[in-house]
Parts: C-alpha cells; structure tokens; sequence
C-alpha cells in the first residue's frame, strides 16, 4: 500500500503500535508570520487557532490540518516534541478525539522535561540534569558570554529557558555577517549547539536533545514504528532517529538544504506544509504491520 495515499475519513486502527513525535512551531502550527499564505486572498485556507497568548490569537493550523491530527491520534501515540518552555507548551491546545484532550506524553524544553499526562516526570528531568553537568560548561557561562556579545542594537530579549539553554530575541536582518559561525564555534568548544529560527537565537547543550527523550517515551510505549517531522537544526537528531522522518520545504533545515536517508523532504512552505506533514504521516501510520 502507498505511503502516500489519502487517509480515509474513519481510518482502521493500526495493528501494531506507532509513534509519532512532531515538532510545533513551523512543523504543526505556525504564527502569522509564518503561515506564508501566497495565494489570493480568496483561496486561502480556513484557519484554526490552536494558541492564545494575551488574549490574542498567536499559532495556527489549517482546518484540514486539525481533521487530519484528529485521525492520526487515533492511529498512533502522539507527542508533541518542542523546544518550548512547559509554560509555552501549556498555551498550545491541540485538536483531539474530545473536547479537552491533551496528548499523554509531551517533550518541552528540547528533552529537558517529560509530560506525562501534563506532570513533569523528575526522575527523567534528574537524569539530564545529571548528564548536563558532566558534559557542558555552566549555563551562566553561556549567559554571560550573551550578554557581552549581543548588541543591544539588534537584540530585543535575552532569556534563559527551564535552567537549561540560552536564548535571544533578535532583529534577524540587523544580524552581523559572520556572528552566528563565531556564536557557534564558541558554542562549538563548551558543548553547546547554535540554532537560528526566525527570530531567535537558541545556544542549547549538544546533550539536550528531542530524540533522547522521544527515545524515552518509545520504550515505554513498546512502539514498534517511530514516525517524526521538524524543521530546524534542533530537529535533525529527531529525524535520524525515525524510521522515517518528514520536513518541510522551509526553515533551518531547508536553507541548508539538509536530508538524510529515510527524511521525505517536502515541497511545501508554511502552514500548508503542516497540513501535508501531518496528512503523510497519518498515510504512513496506517501502512499494515508486517506479516510474520
């Protein structure tokens, strides 16, 4: 049967168990900015807010996106995987088989936090406390460096996310040639990674990754297939770990002009690429277990 088929509307349940772990922002849901709507006003999809923040709407997905998610949690165990704060995640209300569902199990944080059933697992948050502090300089290293290395000119925020990872808010246009590869190669020696998203500029230790903890969330599930989709350099680890993985035609990984084996890389751009991620993955969660 063809990965690529269109789900039907009422999909059969899957007979051995799938798991699927997507990245949101730019991967599932998009923020205006994003959304890339490059069609005339009146064939522009319908639009479902899935995020509000200070009483205004903030993330997005298509209608048909939402139908489709709907369909692919009863096919597969899915999981949110992002680099968000537990309060960033907890803003993001995802469509679902009843009125208030939330996934089971949640990545914030890059993998820093597990949610299970909403509730931060401390044993996995100890261990990457622990595996941090062996491996990474001190964030507050990292802050301070940020701190002196940032120009006030073209930088909006400084934060510091879960006592985990390092970011800015910046004018992307304003950046200077060159700064990001100095940031990385200083980041480079002291165990941390560099990833520019749109306007944020996140320093992340190498070890803090979204594939340890969907790792985590597999072996507790027994999944037999790990299905995932992302679009930033945070994201490529995620990626290789799937046995197949989806990204979009923009982001980090698409300017680099990233793939691997086993990565489907995609033509569309903005938020009709979340609608045909989440419509490719359901087609591939539906593909029969293999005989024997």
């Amino acid at each position: 049967m063809s990965e690529h088929r269109e789900p039907t509307d009422h999909p059969e349940p899957t007979d051995h168990r799938i798991l699927v772990g997507s990245d949101l922002d730019r991967t599932l849901i998009y923020s205006p900015r994003a959304l890339a709507l490059g069609m005339a006003d009146e064939l522009a999809p319908r639009l479902l807010t899935v995020e509000v923040h200070h009483g205004k709407p903030l993330s997005f997905m298509t209608e048909r996106c939402a139908e489709l998610l709907v369909q692919l949690i009863g096919a597969a165990e899915f999981v949110p995987v992002t680099t968000r704060t537990r309060s960033q995640y907890l803003r993001v209300h995802l469509p679902g088989p009843v009125p208030g569902w939330a996934p089971r199990y949640a990545v914030c944080a890059n993998g820093g936090h597990l949610l299970v059933d909403g509730v931060t697992d401390e044993d996995w948050h100890a261990r990457v406390q622990a595996v941090l502090a062996d491996t990474c300089a001190p964030l507050d290293e990292v802050v301070h460096h940020l701190a002196l290395a940032a120009d006030p000119e073209w930088t909006l925020k400084r934060r510091v996310a879960e006592d985990l990872f390092a970011y800015l808010v910046v004018e992307r246009e304003l950046l200077p040639q060159g700064w990001i590869e100095e940031l990385a190669a200083w980041a480079e020696e002291r165990g941390y990674g560099v990833s520019l998203q749109g306007r944020k500029v996140y320093l992340v230790p190498r070890p803090l990754t979204k594939s340890a903890a969907l790792a985590e969330v597999e072996r507790r599930v027994g999944a037999s297939t790990v299905l995932t989709a992302g679009d930033s350099l945070l994201d490529a680890e995620l990626l290789l770990a799937a046995d197949q993985g989806f990204r979009p035609g923009h982001g980090e990984l698409a300017d680099s002009g990233w793939t691997a084996p086993g990565v489907t890389v995609l033509r569309e751009t903005g938020v009709a690429a979340g609608e045909e991620i989440v419509r490719r993955l359901l087609a591939r969660a539906l593909v029969p277990a293999p005989v024997g």
